[in-house]
């Protein structure tokens, strides 16, 4: 298992956080996905051997979130 955290500027109301765990539950390989509603601090646990960082990020940069 692995870790990856984003900063997603959108990511401090609920509808907005409610969207982010919601698609991202989707995917094969995640864990768990926290979000901090104060800074939009995104902390994801995922299978590393079934999903990458890279398409973690791809796939919040295609929802047209931010990535800081």
């Amino acid at each position: 298992m692995a870790e990856i955290t984003f900063f997603v500027k959108e990511a401090t109301t609920g509808q907005v956080i409610q969207h982010i765990e919601h698609f991202l539950n989707e995917y094969d390989g995640m864990e768990r996905v926290l979000i901090d509603t104060e800074d939009g601090e995104i902390k994801i646990e995922f299978n590393d051997n079934v999903i990458t960082e890279e398409q973690i990020a791809t796939a919040l940069m295609e929802q047209n979130y931010l990535l800081h």
